[in-house]
């Protein structure tokens, strides 16, 4: 009997410790968290709650309230064994590094960064091309010939969409003229609605009509902004139409959701690898927003412009300047 529970015992440990390191999927999301109407949203609603209907499978969550809780939560999961590990957003980067480092049999995501590690898959995507799609209608769709851009933390990241949506303004407009705003120097500039609400009054006093704004919690300041003032915003990487049916003119989205989604559909499939992934229109992960929320407010003949836009970036015919190749915004 004694010798039966011993080796029921070890029995028990190995199927634990078999458990604690299978392929089970987790996130960790940035600070801003998972109802951010934005970035992180985007990958709670369009991955995790997907994934979760599609496979039956709960993606274990985390969601950090200070900037040492990442790489807190992601040492946690990978203590417990779970992999891969998504991780959303650039500021991400140093706590995947170090603990990729610490856990070389865990698989770790991360989205809108890259980090060298053997056991790392970075996906990032080509905002520049999305973002010259919103410029383009942008312009089509302002009487003044202004139109502006309000981004959050001032990096080359936000300057990369700003830089995309400045070239397809002026490629369906060669007279328009863009004016732009950065929030602030920190990862607090994505967080700060009253200083968009600031930002975006001010480009409307000059004479701007339509504003896009890379910034995101800080956007719900723009778009509230533009709505008081009867003018149009784009959102950014979520659909964020519903937000100001009738003032969302469109949003440039990132389907970082199905990024996420597909790493941990790759994992389970034994088809996930490391190293990086870039995506852009052709891959179907940017696109311009289009639905019962502002087909109103698109005419027939924008939305054939835009398609043409498309396939024609799509075919190499237009080539979208990325600022993150040279740190210019030259075109």
């Amino acid at each position: 009997m004694k010798k039966t529970l011993i080796k029921m015992s070890a029995l028990a440990v190995a199927v634990s410790s078999f458990s604690a390191f299978a392929a089970k999927p987790a996130v960790v999301y940035d600070t801003a968290g998972k109802f951010d109407k934005s970035f992180n949203e985007a990958v709670f609603q369009n991955g995790v709650k997907v994934y979760k209907a599609d496979k039956g499978v709960a993606v274990r969550e985390f969601e950090p309230q200070n900037e040492a809780q990442r790489e807190q939560g992601l040492r946690r999961l990978a203590q417990r064994g779970f992999t891969p590990i998504v991780a959303v957003g650039f500021n991400m980067a140093s706590a995947v590094e170090k603990v990729a480092t610490e856990f070389p049999d865990i698989q770790f995501t991360i989205i809108d960064m890259v980090v060298d590690k053997p056991n790392v898959q970075s996906i990032v995507f080509k905002e520049h091309e999305g973002s010259f799609l919103v410029g383009a209608l942008a312009a089509k769709a302002s009487k003044t010939d202004k139109v502006g851009f309000v981004g959050g933390m001032d990096i080359p990241l936000i300057r990369k969409f700003e830089c995309g949506y400045r070239q397809g303004a002026q490629y369906a407009n060669p007279n328009i003229q863009t004016f732009q705003n950065m929030t602030g120097s920190t990862p607090a500039a994505f967080a700060d609605p009253a200083k968009g609400s600031e930002l975006a009054k001010s480009q409307f006093s000059q004479g701007v009509d339509v504003i896009y704004a890379a910034a995101g919690g800080t956007g719900m300041g723009v778009y509230q902004a533009a709505k008081d003032a009867g003018k149009f915003a784009i959102g950014v990487d979520s659909n964020q139409n519903h937000l100001q049916p009738g003032t969302m003119l469109t949003s440039m989205v990132k389907k970082v959701g199905v990024a996420a989604y597909n790493s941990w559909e790759e994992a389970e499939k034994g088809t996930w690898t490391a190293g990086i992934k870039v995506l852009g229109l052709k891959e179907g992960a940017v696109e311009w927003a289009y639905d019962d929320n502002n087909k109103d407010l698109i005419t027939p003949e924008m939305k054939t412009y835009l398609d043409q836009l498309q396939a024609d970036i799509i075919a190499g015919k237009i080539n979208v300047h990325d600022y993150m190749s040279d740190n210019t915004c030259n075109f």
